[in-house]
């Protein structure tokens, strides 16, 4: 659910992390299981906010990949499944480590997947609400969504994103490489090709970190040609010049080598700062990448370079916040590609 500081805007039917172990958490992941609605558009909202000495830390992993002789770009792929598993149960799995500071407390915590229904094979529906998570050296349990679906369907792909909070489980748990399996993603060959995959977003408070703005905002839109720029008032907060920062952004279907999209940062009415690193060009920000401040800095199993579709990136904002803001809206845009975005986290501190 939404963080108790805001209105519970898109709360559908309220689903519980099932603590059953592997071979109980399978078949209930396939049975039936009341499911939150669905929406083709979901405004972008505020999901979690803090104020506190920590940061935030995230995971992710793509749960796709494309068939060898095949990777370079995402449409026109041939793509098949990720499955890092040993178990023959499920068709797709992909880990990544989540690194929480030693000593720190998780404070919150969410588990975003999508992906397309649509390549080759057409997957129903039915199952986006559900995937099997596993915490490091942990049995695989069934996560059921809490919170309105975005689904739509639209120019030859069928797309969603779903999440749901994790806090307990991920406050409970040790260091290590997160799995996640079963992501409703298809597999095969169209025009527009298959993406899909997971982050795990986490905030924590530790009492020699600085005092930090923290704050998560979700949503499900598109961005492409024709749908002009998207604005997210991600922050009302005053930033000290020289603050240090950082936006993490989740996105699918951003094709690697198709360019004209952009990701910028309005800190003031005339003050925006385009976003990029050696990973991610100012006019290809979102390509099929998993990176933090232009680098695989991450820990994951598989973890290839092109995740064909799949974005999951921090961003450094300390350009952005050279001179001070008194406040921090994200903007996208995009000319050729449609991109479709489905989170974004900001961590900035409150003094320098």
């Amino acid at each position: 659910m939404r963080n108790s500081a805001f209105p519970a805007v898109r709360r559908s039917v309220l689903c519980a992390l099932s603590c059953a172990a592997l071979s109980v958490a399978l078949p209930a992941a396939s049975a039936a299981a009341p499911q939150p609605g669905e929406a083709t558009r979901v405004p972008f909202a505020p999901r979690y906010q803090a104020e506190q000495h920590g940061g935030i830390v995230r995971a992710a992993n793509t749960s796709a990949k494309g068939v060898k002789g095949s990777e370079s770009v995402n449409d026109g792929a041939s793509i098949t499944y990720i499955d890092m598993d040993s178990d023959p149960n499920t068709y797709n799995s992909s880990r990544a480590e989540l690194r929480v500071p030693s000593g720190a407390r998780v404070s919150w915590a969410r588990l975003y997947w999508g992906g397309n229904l649509r390549v080759g094979e057409q997957k129903p529906p039915k199952d986006n609400g559900r995937v099997l998570i596993a915490e490091p050296g942990g049995q695989y349990k069934a996560l059921l969504a809490d919170t309105l679906i975005g689904h739509r369907t639209a120019g030859g792909a069928d797309a969603f994103q779903a999440s749901a909070d994790v806090t307990e489980l991920v406050r409970s748990s040790r260091s290590g490489q997160w799995t996640v399996a079963q992501v409703n993603v298809a597999k095969g060959r169209s025009k527009v090709g298959g993406w899909g995959g997971w982050t795990l977003v986490a905030a924590y408070e530790k009492a020699s970190e600085p005092l930090r703005r923290l704050a998560v905002w979700d949503g499900f839109e598109t961005v492409g040609p024709g749908d002009g720029e998207l604005r997210v008032p991600v922050d009302g907060k005053r930033y000290p010049k020289g603050a240090g920062g950082r936006l993490g952004v989740i996105a699918y279907d951003g094709d690697r080598g198709t360019s004209g999209d952009y990701l910028a940062v309005g800190t003031s009415r005339s003050k925006t700062t385009r976003l990029a690193d050696s990973a991610n060009s100012a006019d290809d920000v979102m390509n099929s990448s998993i990176t933090e401040f232009g680098t695989g800095r991450t820990v994951r199993s598989p973890d290839d370079t092109n995740t064909l579709g799949y974005d999951s990136d921090v961003f450094d904002l300390r350009g952005a916040l050279r001179e001070g803001a008194d406040r921090v809206d994200v903007r996208f845009g995009s000319r050729k590609d449609t991109v479709w975005l489905g989170a974004l986290f900001l961590q900035a501190d409150v003094r320098r």
